[in-house]
């Protein structure tokens, strides 16, 4: 089986070369230490970045994904594709977090995560403490917290520098034109807005999605400790796992090309 590549790597970037050198390039890279002197990044462990976040938490109600054990953290469709293997709650920041906290040591713990919560909702004050350089003041952070879960994989129309606090991260990249290669389930039912690809990146059925294997040998491998950032250009398709039981990532997306409205969407709309 075709192995990934690692994506290329720079550090002590600033804005200028960000601007200079990363975005006209259109391709992912590692931003290494972009945010290793967040506040929130060097609180070492599970429980320390807990009690930081609980302390600034407010009580917005966030929608979660609660799955059983047996999903192993994927979550995605059922057997029959019309259904979903999680649920989905409305519920605080900090009920999520004491969740988290009550299964670190569970073997087998239920999957448990948020996703994209505007931190301006449930964390306030956390971009005063915690801000990034890269990006204009009205390009607002957004955060993802959970255990060890999968966000299968799909593309952004934006692009995006998405920074770890904590845990540790794999992001597995495509580039746009693998799209053929990448077998999109169901357009008009999808997991949490985006289209993502049936195929499991743990275990892929090449003889189900035999053309797979081409996009793996295209396909790049990046993984982040705590304190690292990654860039992410628009239609660049990316699965995201989180890999150890507690895990943060505050991530940014702007539009960068002033798109109106979603191509996507107006597609959907269109059929």
């Amino acid at each position: 089986m075709p192995v990934s590549r690692p994506l290329p790597v720079m550090e002590g970037i600033d804005r200028a070369r960000f601007e200079r050198e990363v975005l006209p390039a259109y391709k992912p890279v590692v931003l290494k230490g972009l945010v290793r002197d967040w506040p929130a990044a060097r609180q070492g462990s599970a429980q320390q970045t807990a009690s930081y976040l609980k302390a600034r938490a407010s009580r917005h109600p966030l929608e979660s994904f609660v799955g059983p054990s047996e999903i192993g953290g994927r979550f995605f469709y059922n057997e029959t594709l019309q259904g979903l293997n999680f649920q989905r709650r409305s519920e605080p920041l900090g009920t999520v977090l004491d969740r988290l906290l009550s299964h670190l040591e569970d073997p087998a713990p239920p999957s448990i995560y948020i996703g994209a919560a505007p931190v301006t909702d449930c964390l306030p004050g956390f971009a005063r403490e915690n801000s990034l350089d890269l990006v204009g003041p009205d390009v607002l952070p957004r955060a993802w917290i959970g255990n060890a879960t999968t966000v299968s994989t799909h593309y952004d129309l934006s692009d995006n520098i998405a920074c770890v606090v904590a845990g540790r991260r794999r992001f597995t990249l495509f580039p746009p034109d693998q799209l053929a290669n990448l077998y999109v389930g169901p357009l008009d039912f999808t997991l949490a807005g985006q289209p993502v690809s049936m195929v499991s990146l743990k275990d892929p059925d090449l003889d189900r999605y035999p053309r797979f294997a081409e996009a793996l040998g295209v396909s790049m491998v990046a993984d982040l400790e705590p304190g690292d950032a990654i860039y992410v250009p628009p239609l660049w398709w990316h699965q995201v796992e989180s890999l150890t039981p507690f895990n943060m990532l505050v991530n940014y997306w702007w539009n960068a090309a002033d798109t109106p409205a979603s191509p996507f969407e107006a597609l959907v709309h269109a059929i």
